[in-house]
């Protein structure tokens, strides 16, 4: 088992990072005209890049609000070589309670290196900002088209029915503790495998995530096979205090508690009936995505 995090290490976990500074900003109400430069900050989401087509998702943030105009333009450049560059329109979608949002788009990044994405928006909330990324050959984390790994993970039966076990949630679903991930993969149908802490997340999204999985389930219960992860081992000794916490061993099955500064955002995964990964998500993937994603999975 993995030893419990340092103090020092929570510490930067819970350290204000751009991100989390950003989620924990006023809710968005209507964007405000901007302000006369129209400066606009992309705060980006996904921070595993790598060569080939994957989604991007990020938030946009002018000098006095989130914004949360409809749709923004991201154009992609190459900086480490031949120019390279790509555009695509990025759509927006509010985060569960309505207080928070973020755009999603996919690009594809033909070659490693540092890739500059310039994003503008036009509207009321016109402006336009920029900011560079690295991406990688391959990736870190489980990838897509790759077999997922057969992970023992804990189920109900395993504790004893002890849910405070499973799950940081405040009111958890007991169906999406019913099997493992090895028994999902070896199930014959798609699976939609989430990793997550609700309660201890830096951003507000980890809980909505696995709410989202449920209401994917009740949409779709005979579809797939559903199945929530704690970021953290035990759950039930935390309590409120981090200090006590262990990350949980089945997060290096699948490379998450490799990616740098990782501080318990959630990572979402959908199988098909072979058990290969169709679709990856990181950070909050909305409820049309997933759908979109498991009518994917079950199209073999």
């Amino acid at each position: 088992m993995r030893p419990p995090l340092t103090r020092a290490a929570l510490a930067t976990l819970a350290a204000a990072a751009t991100l989390a500074a950003a989620c924990a900003s006023p809710a968005p109400t209507p964007t405000p005209p901007p302000d006369a430069d129209g400066e606009l900050t992309p705060i980006l989401g996904t921070t595993v890049l790598r060569v080939g087509t994957q989604r991007v998702m990020f938030l946009l943030e002018s000098p006095t609000a989130l914004v949360t105009a409809p749709e923004a333009t991201v154009a992609a450049t190459f900086l480490d070589g031949a120019a390279s560059s790509e555009t695509a329109t990025a759509t927006f979608s509010l985060w569960p309670y309505g207080v928070r949002g973020s755009y999603v788009t996919e690009l594809t990044f033909p070659e490693a290196g540092r890739w500059r994405l310039d994003v503008a928006v036009d509207g009321a909330a016109a402006g336009e900002g920029s900011l560079e990324v690295e991406v990688a050959e391959t990736s870190i984390v489980r990838d897509v088209e790759e077999v997922a790994l057969f992970s023992n993970t804990k189920t109900l039966d395993s504790v004893g029915g002890d849910l405070s076990r499973l799950t940081s949630a405040y009111e958890p679903d007991p169906d999406l503790y019913r099997i493992s991930v090895a028994e999902a993969v070896f199930s014959g149908r798609p699976s939609v495998v989430v990793f997550a802490s609700p309660a201890f997340c830096t951003t507000p999204t980890c809980g909505p995530q696995v709410e989202t999985l449920s209401a994917l389930k009740e949409r779709a219960p005979n579809a797939a096979d559903y199945v929530h992860v704690e970021v953290y081992d035990n759950p039930h000794e935390i309590q409120g205090d981090l200090s006590r916490a262990a990350l949980s061993p089945v997060l290096a099955d699948w490379g998450i508690d490799q990616v740098p500064h990782y501080r318990n955002e959630s990572w979402t995964f959908v199988l098909d009936a072979t058990g290969r990964i169709r679709s990856r998500f990181e950070g909050y993937a909305a409820l049309n995505e997933l759908e979109a994603a498991l009518a994917d999975a079950s199209t073999l």
